[in-house]
């Protein structure tokens, strides 16, 4: 069973990579261990799939080499994708910050892309477990479905979060046996986890708008979401790209507003500090703030230094994280292959001919809100069109 090329991973960058090959009359095999395609696709976004975000940069991906993607999302836009996504008669609308998701269920983009496959005549088979790859004159892979052959193999396996719908080391594995150099892996967009014992478990479900910012290059406004172990939400899942354990993070729960001048226009007021902060901030999180921190007097019996710490933590609360919450709760894996081993145009190895690498395996990583979703439609296309 011989074909043009063989991809491993019916994910988002394997299907689409797939089509693209296809349709330029590649004979192609797409091998997916789990017994379903695209579940990565079908949990995202809630269920909607947020499938791209219309302002995607190359600044909004984390690599080694911060120019690496620049040419396959150039190639492949957000806005191409999109006019797939209408031309399926799929309706869509922008939540916030150009982010592209469903407005029915997320069904809708595997069920696109099922169908694209089909028109451009790409197999698929699931439940089929590779059990060895080797390379002589072609690849040779070995499956509990039979040997398969190709000139060309992708590799489209996805990263090590979220290992109960599948995700697995097998990407990497494949990388190590034909030398590549792989970079250090983490679990990104994730939650992450109180250093010391934070007396904020009481807080669990509460949300605050906020300004998270880690080493004052980047810095994320949305809600921070309290959780039994530590902090989650949209502004820390973004931060959790650039922490590093060493450092901590700052937290501005007051964005646009001064908490020290807010205080000294209101130091004649005889409310208690939890009931003043709870007009700003959500009352069962002023409370347990204000217990953490200073005792419960009214404002007009607060001492300068003690207005001024309290201020200094609501503009520039730090926090320090010990762990994240582990691959079962991260959206990505930050690392994979070391992009300096790929061709930035093709995705091709420059030690092996005909092995590629695309989506998430690779050293690219993108923020929350579409983004490695685009990376994987512009890496799948650029690698389909070259094999």
């Amino acid at each position: 069973m011989k074909f043009d090329a063989i991809i491993i991973g019916a994910g988002a960058a394997g299907l689409f990579c797939a089509i693209e090959a296809g349709k330029r009359g590649r004979k192609v095999l797409v091998i997916e261990h789990n017994a379903q395609i695209g579940r990565k696709i079908l949990i995202s976004g809630g269920g909607r799939c947020n499938f791209t975000n219309a302002n995607t940069k190359a600044e909004n991906f984390i690599s080694n080499n911060p120019h690496f993607c620049k040419s396959a999302l150039a190639r492949y836009t957000p806005q191409n994708f999109v006019e797939l996504v209408k031309k399926h008669r799929i309706e869509f609308y922008e939540k916030k910050l150009g982010q592209l998701f469903c407005r029915e269920s997320s069904r809708k983009i595997v069920e696109m892309l099922l169908s694209e496959c089909e028109k451009a005549k790409a197999e698929i088979r699931t439940s089929c477990t590779v059990k060895n790859v080797r390379k002589d004159n072609f690849f040779e892979v070995e499956t509990n479905q039979g040997i398969f052959t190709a000139e060309n193999l992708v590799i489209a396996t996805g990263g090590l979060s979220f290992p109960k719908i599948g995700a697995t080391d097998f990407g990497y594995k494949i990388a190590r046996q034909f030398g590549l150099k792989i970079l250090e892996t983490r679990p990104s967009l994730v939650p992450l986890v109180f250093s010391k014992s934070e007396n904020f478990g009481k807080l669990a479900g509460v949300s605050v708008d906020s300004i998270v910012s880690t080493g004052g290059k980047h810095s994320f406004r949305e809600n921070i979401l309290f959780t039994h172990r530590g902090l989650s939400g949209p502004a820390i899942l973004q931060i959790s790209n650039y922490w590093k354990k060493e450092k901590p993070v700052s937290i501005d729960l007051l964005p646009e507003r001064d908490a020290l001048d807010l205080f000294e226009k209101n130091l004649s007021n005889k409310q208690n500090l939890d009931n003043f902060l709870g007009k700003f901030l959500p009352n069962r999180f002023a409370e347990i703030f204000t217990e953490n921190n200073l005792s419960n007097k009214p404002l007009n019996r607060l001492s300068r230094k003690e207005i001024e710490k309290i201020a200094e933590r609501l503009n520039n609360w730090q926090v320090s994280f010990n762990e994240t919450e582990g691959y079962h709760k991260a959206e990505v894996t930050l690392g994979g292959i070391d992009t300096n081993e790929l061709s930035s145009q093709t995705m091709e190895s420059k030690r092996v001919s005909g092995l590629f690498f695309i989506g998430e395996v690779a050293d690219v990583t993108g923020w929350l809100g579409g983004y490695n979703f685009q990376w994987a439609w512009s890496s799948g296309f650029a690698a389909g069109n070259s094999i």
